[in-house]
């Protein structure tokens, strides 16, 4: 682990969530310097279920953590460069007819570069955010013909599995992991609450955020009708059948059950779209193989660690792997958040895409959602399936 001995500056992100409260109590008590910050990225109410934008209660709830705690709190405006990444992306992707994970985005953005930069410009050792992941010290691996590097930290899944949020921030880079804290992260979420409660903190008993990053809880469809136009078109089943109309193929993603209105034969699920025809294809069988995906592809992909300089070879009958010259490497996958922790192959097709075949086929994989890789407990990196 890293060594907590060295009291040195933290800049912890700091939400008004307990998750980031408690990180910030367990810093002081460790002897860091602590400093906070929270960020406004969202103050439109578009769209939102409730009629108050939810930074400014947070913004509330964080000011009074940083009181308690006797810590100075800075308030950072980054609301035009999450307009320009997070927002510009989570439009366009509903628009091309796939499922794209703000949450990723906003932190590859906003948190671990924006946030991240300030803080190293503004001389703090660390940054530490309230996130169930883990980081630890690693041999350096083997070295090998792929353009990767290595450093003496990995990023592990955090002691609470159900909570374990790698998946949202594959994209770190390597060389940020030696100053950045995660400090619930060998904690479960009820061990976290007990501990809001136990030494008081002021939002010990709020509840847990919900909804898009940084928006809160929103009506998806009518936060897409802001810029999407609605196209309605035909709902197919998989005998051919029309079934009705779908209110535009933004609004649904893969293996989606709920909302899709078509009278009687149901419950039917979704397995296709066609963005060229306007088609919704459905089908009203959960064990049809149309639902399943053996193979995809992956861009964007950021590599924490050269899984190529560990142990690589096939499965054998046992989805036990024999290790091999193979230029395949096989690790295990989620491809959504909470999601089990499946077998893949994975192989280089050329520069930034990458093919992923799964070991056994796959429901609902949706693209534009992200493809996180792990190596027992390491998290490796990831990608977006195209």
């Amino acid at each position: 682990m890293q060594n907590f001995k060295e009291k040195k500056k933290v800049l912890i992100a700091l939400s008004g969530g307990i998750d980031s409260a408690v990180s910030a109590y367990l810093l002081i008590k460790q002897g860091y310097k602590v400093e906070a910050a929270f960020m406004k990225n969202w103050t439109s109410q578009e769209g939102l279920l409730k009629n108050e934008c939810p930074w400014l209660s947070d913004r509330r709830d964080a000011l009074r953590v940083a009181a308690f705690l006797g810590i100075k709190m800075h308030t950072l405006d980054f609301e035009e460069a999450y307009k320009r990444t997070v927002m510009k992306y989570f439009f366009e992707e509903y628009k091309k007819g796939r499922t794209p994970n703000p949450d990723v985005m906003c932190n590859k953005e906003i948190k671990f570069k924006l946030l991240y930069n300030w803080a190293m410009k503004k001389g703090f050792d660390f940054m530490a955010t309230g996130h169930y992941a883990r980081i630890s010290s690693k041999i350096e691996g083997i070295k090998s013909s792929y353009p990767l590097t290595t450093t003496n930290y990995k990023l592990d899944r955090s002691k609470d599995e159900f909570k374990d949020q790698t998946y949202f921030i594959y994209n770190i880079k390597n060389e940020q992991l030696r100053h950045l804290l995660f400090p619930v992260g060998n904690m479960t979420k009820s061990q976290v609450k007990v501990l809001a409660k136990k030494i008081g903190l002021p939002n010990a008993q709020k509840k847990e955020s919900m909804g898009l990053c940084f928006v809160g809880k929103i009506r998806l469809k009518d936060f897409l009708e802001q810029k999407l136009k609605i196209k309605p078109g035909e709902i197919v089943d998989q005998a051919g059948q029309k079934l009705g109309r779908h209110q535009g193929l933004q609004n649904y993603t893969l293996g989606q059950r709920q909302g899709i209105k078509v009278g009687q034969g149901g419950p039917y699920f979704v397995y296709g779209k066609d963005l060229k025809h306007n088609i919704l294809y459905v089908t009203n069988n959960p064990d049809d193989e149309q639902l399943l995906t053996k193979e995809v592809q992956i861009h964007s992909v950021n590599w924490l660690a050269n899984p190529w300089s560990m142990e690589h070879g096939a499965w054998n009958k046992k989805r036990k792997v024999i290790y091999d010259s193979s230029p395949k490497v096989y690790l295990q996958a989620r491809y959504r958040h909470q999601g089990g922790l499946v077998p893949i192959a994975i192989v280089r097709i050329k520069n930034d895409l990458y093919q992923a075949v799964f070991k056994k086929p796959q429901k609902a994989v949706a693209s534009g959602q992200s493809l996180v890789l792990y190596k027992g407990k390491e998290c490796v990196g990831g990608g977006v399936i195209v």
